[in-house]
């Protein structure tokens, strides 16, 4: 199911005022704790558990890259599939310079570098055949 814009605004805005730990606990759901840790730039995955049990508060950029990460997984998993989800964040891309986006999440080292991810995400899941 290709999304529209009202489901795309619902999206955006739950990427804004989810909680951070319920937002980790989406993402280890749909591509599971190592992929989730992935994302956030983090070497251990039992941060991701720790962040979902409210134990630990991810410091800004990683809470940051949950945000994005949430943003772009929930658009694709709420139009196709986790599959399609895990393996469009994880294949390179024509749009991003060849690179996987889930590598660009890994690297990130600003907001400004997330940024890139969310408008060719979006393409993807509104394109129509």
């Amino acid at each position: 199911m290709l999304l529209d814009d009202q489901k795309l605004e619902k999206i955006e805005t739950d990427s804004k005022l989810t909680p951070v730990k319920d937002i980790a606990e989406f993402l280890q759901n749909h591509l599971g704790q190592k992929m989730t840790a992935y994302v956030c730039g983090l070497n251990d995955v039992k941060n991701v558990g720790q962040w979902i049990n409210g134990r630990v508060s991810p410091k800004d950029l990683s809470a940051m890259k949950l945000r994005y990460a949430y943003y772009v997984t929930r658009m694709l998993v709420d139009a196709f599939d986790d599959e399609t989800a895990k393996a469009w964040l994880f294949g390179t891309n024509t749009r991003l310079k060849d690179e996987a986006p889930a590598y660009i999440f890994h690297n990130s080292k600003t907001f400004e570098d997330l940024r890139t991810i969310v408008p060719v995400a979006r393409t993807f899941a509104t394109a129509r055949d």
